[in-house]
């Protein structure tokens, strides 16, 4: 379970972002991630209920969780240290191309969701092309009703182009999600919530209503 000792480390980490601060205060950062750590293992389980693939996965709970550390190295900002929690879980574990779900905790910032962020260009070659092929069972997917009512924005891009992606004409029906180059959804979680006892169920249930359209995903990769 999430605490409020979580959020309160992180917010101090944003007011005292640096090495010397984060020292003096490891336990509590061992804390925190030990509560995170601990939920992204119940969400595994409770993911692998409804999701074959994340059951056959076998994955390491640790290696779904982003590090903490920041790679400045080409960056303006040498903030040593990210102040966020985030977990990504998919097939073939966090650096596979497979869509799959994801649980960022910061305090005020939260949020849940699932899909394809910023895929290679590679991969979102593949994605327009289902999407383009099968498009009435994609607008059938994200047109549900649990699926809007957990996700009230829809499939969300991550950047659009301006004009359609070369290949494809302004007329087709689907150039809208053709433009995206990226898809997924997103929740905003309060502070409230994610230290509710009752967070990985909330979770599992939304990350449900979003695997119709992760599986359209990832059967083109």
């Amino acid at each position: 379970m999430i605490t409020n000792a979580t959020l309160d480390f992180l917010r101090e980490l944003k007011l005292n972002n640096d090495r010397g601060w984060f020292e003096l205060h490891k336990k509590e950062y061992q804390h925190a991630y030990g509560e995170f750590l601990d939920t992204v293992v119940k969400l595994i389980l409770a993911i692998g209920e409804f999701d074959k693939d994340i059951a056959g996965s076998h994955l390491d709970p640790k290696s779904c969780i982003m590090r903490i550390n920041r790679d400045v190295r080409f960056s303006k900002d040498k903030s040593p240290y990210k102040t966020n929690f985030f977990a990504f879980i998919n097939r073939g574990g966090r650096k596979a191309p497979f869509g799959g779900y994801y649980f960022h905790i910061a305090p005020g910032e939260s949020f849940i969701g699932g899909g394809i962020y910023m895929p290679e260009p590679a991969v979102l070659d593949l994605l327009r092309g289902e999407i383009d092929r099968h498009f009435s069972e994609w607008h059938s997917i994200i047109s549900k009703k649990e699926f809007i009512s957990r996700f009230p924005k829809g499939v969300e891009p991550s950047g659009a182009l301006k004009r359609p992606p070369k290949g494809y004409e302004a007329t087709n029906p689907a150039v809208e999600y053709l433009k995206f180059k990226g898809y997924y959804t997103q929740q905003f979680l309060s502070d409230r919530e994610v230290t509710d006892s009752s967070l990985v169920k909330h979770l599992a249930d939304t990350f449900l209503a979003s695997k119709p359209m992760i599986d359209f995903l990832n059967r083109a990769l």
